[in-house]
């Protein structure tokens, strides 16, 4: 396994579909399954692409910024601070898990907003 290559291709995936290309995001970096661990987007590819595409046409104006990256094995976790509409901020933890070709087939995600208070004077990133 590419450690480097895979955090790379974690990162470009997110990205791509993120900002509006699920179905290109797929074709470039998807296996031949593709397992979704996070219970609001149906599993496999059609699922995934259509949950970020209706991300897209709702929150267009959506941001996202990839704080760190970590691999180990044939797993990759990214934390991720995004912004959307309204000023509504969130981090995310994903982890992605690659096949033997170096694609991506599996997900899960952890998601929490950022409050507007906090007990102490850290960042959650």
């Amino acid at each position: 396994m590419d450690l480097q290559k895979n955090k790379e291709n974690a990162i470009a995936f997110y990205n791509t579909a993120y900002l509006g290309q699920p179905k290109l995001a797929i074709e470039k970096y998807v296996g031949n399954e593709y397992i979704q661990h996070n219970p609001a987007v149906a599993n496999g590819t059609q699922g995934f692409i259509d949950y970020f595409e209706r991300m897209q046409k709702e929150y267009p104006e959506k941001s996202i910024k990839f704080v760190r990256s970590i691999a180990e094995g044939d797993l990759v976790a990214l934390h991720t601070h995004q912004t959307w509409p309204g000023n509504d901020q969130y981090i995310t933890m994903d982890f992605f898990r690659f096949d033997d070709n170096g694609k991506i087939c599996e997900h899960w995600d952890a998601i929490q907003q950022i409050p507007e208070k906090s007990e102490n004077p850290n960042t959650m990133y």
